[in-house]
């Protein structure tokens, strides 16, 4: 795996062995082969057998046209070249019944207040979830050191407890930023934790998120902040405890006036 580092550099090639990829390796390496050997990014995706939609140029999205709302009256999504819309692919591969609901969200609030300079509660929230969010699958004394923010215990007291758990990322700017990995790269994990009966099958979890989420939770944005690289196994520099003492990363909760 890659050294964690502290700054971002040139992205020059997509680590497939890094442990957040797992889930999208397949078909993610191969797409990005083809990518490589000259394919755009919208052809490659549209060649999977996992493409649960079409997948277009960017240029196909009229101007004055809402992305969201193209691709809820279209069934497709413009897409550029570069890593941001092809993490995007992936994420629309591994939970296509999630993102096709977090879509028609979009579109209904569209519908309701149009498009403004302000999103609003919701879309906001939306967008918070589809570009920075993590899922997390783990026991109850990880999720209680977690939500409060005590990273001692949550990566070094309870570190054998990781074991038990599976954070999956969701968000597909969150991923791209991990193509370089750097220390303070956090996200925003769903404070909804992913029920341990479901077991490891991605597509369990996404039927599950997509009838889970609604409009209402979602404005209330309910995330937690998750320093990924702490997380034991993701980066070598952790499995030092004075790793976590970095206050400028593992931020402690602040208290309620």
């Amino acid at each position: 795996m890659r050294q964690c580092v502290e700054q971002g550099l040139p992205v020059v090639t997509i680590d497939w062995s890094a442990p957040w990829l797992a889930p999208f390796r397949h078909p993610g390496e191969g797409l990005a082969r083809q990518i490589v050997a000259g394919a755009g990014v919208h052809q490659a995706l549209n060649r999977s057998p996992l493409c649960p939609l079409g997948f277009v140029p960017q240029a196909e999205l009229p101007v004055g046209t809402a992305y969201e709302q193209f691709i809820f009256n279209t069934g497709t999504v413009p897409t550029r070249e570069g890593l941001h819309d092809f993490f995007n692919g992936l994420c629309w591969m591994r939970f296509p019944l999630t993102k096709r609901h977090l879509n028609r969200l979009q579109a209904a609030e569209i519908q309701k207040a149009g498009v403004g300079q302000v999103r609003g509660p919701v879309r906001d929230g939306l967008t918070l979830l589809d570009e920075n969010a993590a899922l997390l699958q783990a026991p109850d004394a990880l999720w209680d050191a977690l939500l409060a923010r005590d990273w001692t215990r949550l990566f070094v007291d309870l570190r054998p407890l990781w074991v038990q758990a599976r954070l999956v990322l969701f968000g597909h700017a969150l991923l791209e930023k991990l193509v370089v990995p750097y220390k303070s790269i956090t996200a925003h994990v769903l404070r909804v934790p992913v029920p341990l009966p479901l077991g490891h099958d991605l597509s369990v979890w996404d039927a599950w998120l997509a009838a889970r989420l609604s409009a209402a939770e979602l404005s209330t944005k309910p995330f937690t902040p998750l320093p990924v690289l702490g997380v034991p196994g993701w980066c070598p520099a952790n499995e030092d405890p004075a790793y976590y003492a970095d206050a400028g990363v593992f931020r402690p909760k602040r208290e309620a006036c």
